[in-house]
């Protein structure tokens, strides 16, 4: 499917204006990683067309898409104003990339995660300090429904206090809930507890949160398997939302 059929897709909907766009200010540009070294998602192709009319109609950022894992240097990252990964695996990045990812967050960018973003770096401990959790498998693939756990958060107010969702449910292990504000979480009367591979943990099925690494903020929805997540403009507003506050466009 060719690029303009993919924005004939998002409608009207993504047009809503989010929290803190000022389109008088100049655009900051966000790094759109896709990088897939384990599963790859078929939606990455639209989520790229998604982003870029999110960031058109936000008038605040533009999205610059690439699976080039060269533009982490130092120098490079200097013009972006937030990194966002759709990922999966383990990376083939280099030491001194990592590196210069760690130092742009800290400094005081933005990192953002969707998906499988938590599905990635199983074995760079210092990730997992930058996202909050791992993907420990989706035993649901459905309708569910999610509680908005702080319905005041502009970030996810327009909301409400729940929303209904069809989407591959990600678990979370290893997740640092001290350190996290979760924004979604799964409401557990809406699956089927008792289906194998069924994780039950105190903190629950966190589905977006927000964290602090250093100067910077971190982002992370672990919603965005279906094309149609990707087409709702909900969840497209929660995407914008996220960026601007990652870049500091909002409080």
């Amino acid at each position: 499917m060719r690029r303009r059929d993919f924005i004939a897709l998002l409608g009207g909907a993504a047009a809503s204006r989010p929290l803190g766009a000022h389109a008088e200010r100049p655009r900051e540009r966000v790094l759109y990683f896709t990088y897939s070294a384990g599963y790859r998602h078929d939606v990455i192709p639209l989520s790229k067309a998604i982003l870029t009319q999110l960031g058109s109609n936000s008038g605040a950022f533009e999205v610059t898409a690439t699976e080039d894992t060269s533009e982490f240097s130092p120098d490079n990252l200097e013009r972006y104003a937030a990194v966002m990964f759709y990922t999966s695996g383990e990376l083939p990045m280099s030491e001194a990339q990592k590196t210069a990812l760690l130092n742009f967050v800290r400094s005081g960018r933005g990192f953002l995660g969707v998906h499988s973003a938590t599905d990635t770096f199983y074995t760079w401990p210092d990730y997992l300090d930058l996202v909050g959790g791992y993907f420990n498998g989706h035993p649901w693939h459905q309708t569910v429904t999610i509680e908005v756990v702080d319905p005041s958060d502009p970030l996810v107010a327009f909301l409400g206090n729940s929303l209904q969702v069809a989407d591959e449910i990600y678990q979370i292990c290893d997740f640092d809930y001290r350190r996290s504000r979760v924004l979604l979480r799964l409401d557990p009367s809406s699956v089927d507890l008792g289906k194998t591979g069924v994780h039950q943990r105190f903190y629950g099925w966190p589905l977006a949160w927000t964290r602090l690494y250093g100067k910077g903020r971190v982002f992370y929805t672990a919603l965005g398997h279906e094309a149609s997540v990707w087409q709702d403009a909900r969840y497209q507003r929660i995407l914008t939302n996220g960026i601007l506050w990652s870049m500091r466009r909002s409080h």
